[in-house]
Order: structure tokens, then sequence, then C-alpha cells
């Protein structure tokens, strides 16, 4: 028997049907609102933001590459430029349209190497280091062509693809060598140099001051760069649409304090010094002079040997060039690119007696009057301390000593000064040397040694001793032997002699400081050297002007003072005075001269020649230093330099015979 099973009542019926309708609601409900946010978002960002994406869109689209202002110029005294800008035609190279293929690539690099005088390998480095940091911008391979080389590319440029000449500035230095070292050179910012202050934010291979008075005063001379916006595809490929470019705006100027004929006729000075030299026999590898106003502090003329070119910098250089320039290839000898006038280190000899006299005349134990040093050497504990040559000047007085520069007298001044410790070294600081100047290039601190300084130097010995062991002696070098500072250093340090390590810039602040205080009854200032004076527009209208305040005052007995420059001024002008020869013929009565040489001993070498003077005059007085390292005694070829700038700084009669560039060395 079959029984049906039993049918759904109409109340169930109808809760079911509300049910499917209540789901079917919700559904609609949610896909509604799917649809509707879906529909508002189009909506907002085809009509609301639809301006904003097309303008992002197309900014994404555009490429800038930079169009490098022309830099501010660098002037002498008297507005003359001595460095500016000029438009070259630069080979250039552009990446995205070599050929595909590397061999073929290295065919073009070969081809345009022949002409330019380039490796290939050279050439490829440059592109690919300018592609990795401007993809979109072509590559400067050379800006120094010549227009043989120029018209030789453009009579193949179909065989060269990618190849291309564009005028572009460069810096321009119309006096070549001179002054190099003070004004600087110029190049590509460096991954580094973008992260100090000075240079954040500039594209890579923005042309930057590289050294001296360039990169001081860069923020100034550099000018604001314009853009060549190109149009790019999604792969990042011009598609050469030419869009309306963005003008660079020129570099500010700056004045200086050079004086372009003083300048001449220092660096002519320098070489031919350097040149009597070598026909004696001797190294004389190197060279500096500084000559300033000693009332202001501002540098008249600077000048370093070995020199360079700076227009070296301004197309890429070889790596055999680079190390050229920088005496890498020969790390005895000393480096174009240093600037021995304020890197050097030197122990001055005697053109340091001047600051041990007035260091015991200020702290008492020495009377001007009194006489000693009559004999031709001193022994002390083994150890003799002579005169130059062991002559035997005789006794003297200070005024006597300082113009036959005894050093058996002054021997004795630097044993007395070790029983008032320090206060040789205190003067010598206090006048400036031994210390940073703030001028605005790079300096050597130098060292005023005494029983602090041995101290350092023997545990910096001890440590390097304990970590080289039997190597030791080829690794260390601190000091010669490990000992407490003696009398005998002191006696050393009293004629410029031992562990003083100074240069020219701050023998020139030294003298100078003593001038100050000399003429103004014993209240003097330590001048603050420079170069820069103010910053001109490019139509030589005055933005600012440059100061520079005295670095410290000095109070000094103008008595102590007169028995010195006595000295000094006997040394340049009576029989038996160390450079009564150089300055045979100078009118004293009207510009007065008081000069000190010096001839530092360098054991093993020869002697480094010293010279330091003071020339017055009311309005135009100037301070003059030099040295040539290796060069024998200071009044043979260090105070001729020192004779020559004086001629030409008041009577304009320095020798014009020659260039420093026509000099045999």
């Amino acid at each position: 028997m079959i029984i049906d099973p039993p049918k759904p009542t109409a109340s169930k019926a109808g809760a079911a049907a509300s049910t499917l309708a209540l789901r079917t609601a919700i559904i609609g409900v949610i896909a509604l609102l799917c649809f509707g946010a879906l529909f508002f978002r189009l909506w907002y960002l085809q009509i609301i933001s639809g301006n904003k994406y097309a303008q992002e869109a197309q900014a994404n689209a555009i490429r800038e590459v930079p169009i490098p202002a022309p830099r501010g110029e660098i002037l002498d005294s008297e507005g003359k430029p001595l460095v500016g800008d000029k438009v070259v035609d630069a080979v250039q190279i552009d990446p995205t349209q070599l050929p595909p293929k590397p061999s073929e690539q290295h065919q073009l690099y070969a081809a345009v190497g022949k002409v330019l005088g380039l490796s290939p390998r050279h050439i490829e480095e440059l592109v690919e280091r300018g592609h990795r940091e401007l993809p979109y911008a072509p590559v400067t391979i050379d800006t120094d062509a010549g227009q043989r080389a120029l018209t030789i590319l453009s009579e193949h440029a179909n065989e060269l693809p990618g190849v291309h000449q564009e005028a572009v500035w460069v810096r321009s230095y119309p006096f070549g060598e001179l002054a190099a070292q003070v004004i600087g050179y110029v190049g590509q910012v460096t991954q580094e140099e973008l992260k100090q202050p000075v240079f954040r934010g500039l594209p890579p291979g923005t042309i930057v001051g590289q050294a001296g008075l360039e990169h001081y005063f860069e923020p100034y001379l550099r000018g604001e760069d314009g853009s060549q916006r190109i149009e790019v595809n999604a792969a990042g490929e011009a598609v050469g649409v030419n869009l309306p470019p963005i003008p660079p705006v020129r570099g500010d100027n700056l004045l200086t304090s050079i004086d372009l004929p003083l300048q001449e006729a220092g660096e002519r000075a320098l070489h031919e010094a350097i040149a009597r030299a070598r026909s004696l026999g001797k190294p004389a590898n190197a060279g500096a002079y500084v000559a300033m106003n000693p009332l202001t502090g501002e540098v008249l003329a600077m000048g370093s040997y070995p020199s360079f070119n700076p227009e070296a910098f301004t197309h890429p250089l070889t790596q055999s060039e680079y190390e050229a320039l920088t005496g890498a290839n020969n790390p005895n000898e000393p480096s174009p690119l240093v600037n021995y006038a304020t890197l050097g280190l030197f122990p001055t000899g005697s053109s340091f007696k001047p600051v041990t006299a007035m260091a015991a005349l200020e702290n008492g134990y020495l009377n001007p009057a009194e006489r000693f040093g009559g004999t031709q050497c001193l022994n002390l504990g083994g150890l003799r301390f002579c005169n130059a040559g062991e002559a035997n000047l005789g006794e003297v007085d200070l005024v006597e000593a300082l113009k036959v520069s005894s050093d058996t007298y002054f021997f004795t001044v630097g044993e007395r000064a070790f029983e008032h410790e320090g206060t040789l070294q205190r003067m010598a600081h206090e006048l400036g040397i031994g210390q940073e100047t703030g001028i605005e290039l790079p300096e050597a601190q130098g060292v005023v040694p005494d029983a602090r300084w041995r101290q350092e130097m023997n545990k910096l010995q001890e440590a390097c001793e304990r970590r080289y062991g039997a190597q030791a002696h080829a690794k260390c070098g601190y000091v010669s032997e490990i000992k407490p500072w003696t009398v005998g250093e002191e006696m050393d340090l009293a004629v410029g002699q031992g562990s003083l390590q100074t240069n020219p810039l701050q023998l020139a602040v030294a003298y100078s400081t003593l001038v100050n205080a000399y003429r103004n009854g014993g209240n003097g200032w330590r001048v603050r050297p420079h170069f820069g004076l103010a910053i001109l527009s490019p139509t030589g209208r005055l933005l600012r002007r440059l100061e520079a305040p005295p670095l410290a005052h000095v109070h000094l007995n103008p008595e102590d003072l007169a028995y010195v420059f006595e000295g000094i001024h006997d040394a340049t002008t009576l029989p038996g005075g160390t450079s009564t020869a150089v300055w045979a013929g100078w009118n004293e009565a009207a510009h007065p001269t008081y000069g000190k040489t010096g001839t530092a001993e360098v054991y093993g070498q020869e002697e480094d020649s010293w010279y330091a003077c003071y020339v017055a005059d009311p309005k135009r007085p100037i301070v003059i230093t030099a040295v040539v390292e290796h060069g024998g005694f200071g009044e043979e070829e260090a105070a001729p330099i020192a004779r020559a700038l004086a001629n030409e700084w008041f009577y304009g009669k320095s020798s014009k015979l020659v260039s420093p560039s026509e000099i045999a060395l």
C-alpha cells in the first residue's frame, strides 16, 4: 500500500516565498551599492581629478636635461678677469642613438677615439657613467677637440650614429698656471659631494668648484642652471619633441685682492730662484711665496711651485692625466695641486728668531743690551749647537744678533726659554704660527713643539712600535727617540729648527702681527688673511662686501718691538747684515726695509731657503715671505723673490724678460 507524502500547507509556502524575496532584495541592494561605488569612483577620477592626473601623466613624460649656467668671473683687484667662461663645441655621444650591438659600439668608440686621441675604453667608461646618471641626456666626451677633429667628425657624421657636437660653456683661464692653486679648478660634482649641504639637491653631473676660490665661493659663482625639456616614451627614450627651454642664469663675480702684475712678478721670481738653485746642483723641488697687506690681511699675491693649468680640468681626463696632476705617479715628488704656501709644512730656520726675541723680551729673561754668543759652538750633553759654517760671530747684543743671525746667541736664549716653560710657544701662537689663519683655502695647522706635544708623540710612537714590532723602524716615524722634552729641543726651536712646522702664510701673519703692533705703539692685531673683497653682479653691481675682521688683538711692549725691528732693519741695510746685498740700491728713505733670512737644516738633505720681510710705507706697506725647499741659504734663493716682489709693488720694475713657462727647470 502506497502512502502519499503530506502536502505543504499554505502558510509554509508563503514563508518560503518571503524568505526568497528578502534574499533577492538584499543581493540587489548590495549589487546596486557596488555599481554605485564603482560609478562614483569612475566619475571622480574622470570628471573631478581628470585634469590633475592628465597633468601628472604629462609631467611623467617630460625629462629635463640641465643647461649649465655660465659661472661668475674671478677678478683681480682692478676688476680684470683671472677666470672667465667661453663657449666651445663639445663632442657628445647620445647613448640612446648608439648601435644596438656591443661590437658595433666598440667600433664607433674606436673611430671617435682615433680622431680625438682617446682610448675606446676611456670613451666607453665616460658613456656608461653618464648614461647611469642621466639616461636621457648626451654624454660629453671632449671639450678641447680642436677644429680639425671637429671637422673630421662632421664629415663622417652619418657613419657615427649618436655622435654630436654641442656648444657648451667651459671655464677659461687666460693666464694659464698663474695663481692656479689659489684659483682652483672645476669638475663634475661627485656622489660624496652631493651629501654636503652646499651641493645638496644638485643633479648628478653638475659642474662645481673643486678646489681653491672656485670651491670656497661656489654658492656665488655657480649661478642657476637652466634646462632643456625632453619628452620621452614609457621606455624613457626621447621621442624628439622640442619643448621651449628654460634659460640659465649666470653666476655672480668675485672681486679679489690679487694684484695681477705682482702675482706675475712673484711667479717669475719663484721660477727663476728654483732654476738658479738647480743650476748649482740643489734639488729645489718645491717653493712658495706670499705677499700681504699687513694692515688688512689682503693677500696681494700667492704662488706655489710646481703648478698646473686649471684648464686641464675643463675636459674629461684620462686616468694617467689625472695621476700626473695629483702626483700619484711619483708620491715622493711634490704634487702640482698642493698649495705649498698654505699646505706646505717646513721649519723656518732663522726667520723665526724675531719670534724668539719677542718671547724672551716680553717675559723678562733677556736684556737686549747683554752681549753673549761669542763662540763657534755650544756644547750641551754631548751635543754641539753651532753657527752656520761654525763661524765665530763674536759676542753680540740682540740688535747685532738679529743683524748677523748669530745662532749661538739664540741657542743661549732658547736655553733660558726652557727654564720659562711655554713662553716661546705661547708667543709663536699669539703671533699666528701653528694656528689656522681662516683664509679661504685649505691650510695646514702646523706644529710649534713643546713638552705636551712631545708627550703625545711619544705615546703614538710607543703604540706604533707595539703594533709593528721588528718593522717599527720602517712603519713608525712620530719621533726618532722616545724621551721627555729637552733643553736641546727648546734651543733648536729658538732658531726655527727641530720639529717646528709652519708655512709662508703663517709666517706672513706673524710678521704682520709684529708690524701692526710696531706701528701702533704696541697695540696691534693678528690679521685674517683673505682674497675675497666683494661679490658683484654680472653687470658689475655691488651685491655684497666681504668682511675679514682681525683674528685677535695683541699688546706688546713698544720698546721690545723697537729692538727687534732695529735688528731686522740693520740686517737689510748695514755691512754684515744677512740680506744687505739683496737690497743694494733700494731707496731706504722712501720705503725702509726689515728682513730676516732663514736657512733651515733638513737631516740628510739640502737646506730649505727662507726669507721674511716688511717694507714700510704709510699707505701701501707689504709683508713678503718665501721658501724654496732644498734650495740652500736664505739670502741666495728666497730673498731675491722678496726683492722682485717689492720692486714690482713700489716701482713696477720687476724683470719681465721671460715668463715662468720659458724658464728651464
